[in-house]
């Protein structure tokens, strides 16, 4: 009985983790998205949003169109993904331009606490 030859390795290739892409090659080397998003804004697929009719996504790009037909936060892109949060915002970004999503961002200001609680806790973190 011959044993098969094994298939070529690449550098490129991880067993465990499979396909290994560099960040900066999903997002062309940029490293700021087109518009600020928040952490906690929600993005939302647009209603009958078709990322296969712009050839030029990337499979993340089609992936997070798919994952944001409900409301989804950017963290939560991002975990889901397994990318870097700065990663994240800029595909985000790029799908805004293209009219495939929405981002609905949270007020300002609206989960501020009041000094005076602010102000207690300082001095008992000085108490300490």
């Amino acid at each position: 009985m011959r044993a098969e030859s094994p298939a070529p390795r690449h550098e490129w290739l991880d067993a465990d983790a499979g396909p290994v892409v560099r960040p900066y090659t999903l997002t062309g080397g940029r490293v700021r998205p087109t518009v600020r998003l928040d952490l906690v804004a929600f993005v939302l697929a647009n209603r009958g949003a078709d990322p296969f009719a712009h050839p030029q996504l990337h499979p993340e790009h089609r992936r997070l169109v798919e994952l944001t037909r409900r409301p989804v936060s950017v963290a939560e892109l991002a975990a889901e993904l397994d990318l870097a949060v700065g990663v994240v915002r800029v595909l985000v970004g790029d799908l805004l331009a293209r009219g495939l999503v929405t981002v609905h961002e949270p007020r300002r200001g609206a989960f501020l606490p009041d000094d005076n609680i602010l102000k207690a806790v300082v001095s008992g973190l000085r108490a300490l």
